[in-house]
């Protein structure tokens, strides 16, 4: 395979580890385009909560899929891996490079591998597992899970609603477990992939986390969940930070305490993107501040 192959540098690791800076440094250096990789991001009313890259970050260099979406839309990583291929044919066209840049493990292995399609689940269903996830928490879903999938249980994420949520509409839905759809068939890609995984200290990554969560709250990040509490029980805002304020907002917890949640959840999301990224073999992990921008040197 030549390293003049039309290629996608991937740059991946948890949140607040340095990302956006990385990858956008490796974008002008390649006078390139970066297409984000985060599952929250893409939504145009969540700014300050999902650390969306900043207006002068997002003038240097033309990011997609930020703000390319409503919190009213359906948004997969279905929809990402379709969204982000056809960008990359249409770049393609006039650089040999793009970079990506996200968190979300699964729409960058979405990209990278395809995904096994599995049946559209039942709206109604969808509906009612959101509506009682919201009335009876983290334990009823967890339990749900256990009761209707227990084979996807032992092997699931079982702190991620998310994921928790999809393996039970899908069993409500289809009678079938999540996993008698996973085919584990790779798609082969037309262009060449490298990936590059954000390495830092645990201590480092944790300062970044509470800095950032101070700086948020200072930005105004209670005035924006607030805007958006009658959407609360949309998918898009069962997102560390939101969540938490929304629950503040019920009366539950002093500010304070909210905002030492916050960190708390975060870190320990940070911990579970870690977890995914330290599964895929193919990463090249660099600390950011030592990274070497020779990009030749890492086509070897």
């Amino acid at each position: 395979m030549s390293k003049y192959q039309n290629t996608v540098i991937v740059i991946a690791g948890p949140t607040a580890s340095g990302k956006t800076a990385l990858a956008i440094k490796l974008a002008q250096l390649l006078n390139t385009v970066i297409i984000s990789a985060d599952s929250r991001q893409c939504f145009r009313e969540l700014n300050i909560g999902v650390a969306k890259p900043s207006v002068e970050e997002l003038n240097t260099v033309k990011h997609y899929f930020i703000s390319s979406h409503s919190i009213h839309d359906k948004v997969t990583a279905q929809v990402f891996e379709e969204y982000a291929l056809n960008t990359t044919n249409e770049i393609f066209k006039q650089n040999r490079f793009i970079v990506m840049a996200g968190g979300t493990g699964l729409y960058i292995k979405a990209f990278c591998e395809g995904l096994d399609l599995i049946p559209e689940v039942d709206t109604s269903i969808r509906k009612k597992v959101s509506d009682e996830y919201a009335a009876y928490g983290m334990q009823w879903l967890q339990e749900q899970v256990q009761q209707h999938d227990y084979k996807f249980w032992q092997i699931a994420e079982q702190q991620n609603p998310r994921r928790l949520m999809r393996a039970l509409e899908v069993k409500l839905s289809t009678g079938r477990s999540i996993l008698q759809f996973r085919k584990g068939t790779q798609k082969v890609r037309s262009f060449n992939i490298i990936k590059f995984g954000i390495d830092i200290s645990k201590d480092e990554l944790y300062n970044n986390i509470d800095t950032r969560t101070n700086n948020m709250i200072n930005a105004g990040l209670v005035e924006e969940v607030s805007s958006l509490f009658s959407y609360r029980n949309i998918n898009a805002l069962q997102t560390v930070g939101y969540k938490e304020i929304f629950e503040y907002m019920g009366g539950h917890d002093s500010l304070n305490l909210t905002i030492e949640k916050i960190k708390r959840n975060t870190r320990q999301y940070a911990k579970r993107q870690l977890t995914w990224f330290k599964k895929d073999h193919h990463i090249k992990w660099v600390n950011p501040d030592k990274f070497s921008l020779n990009f030749d040197e890492h086509l070897r």
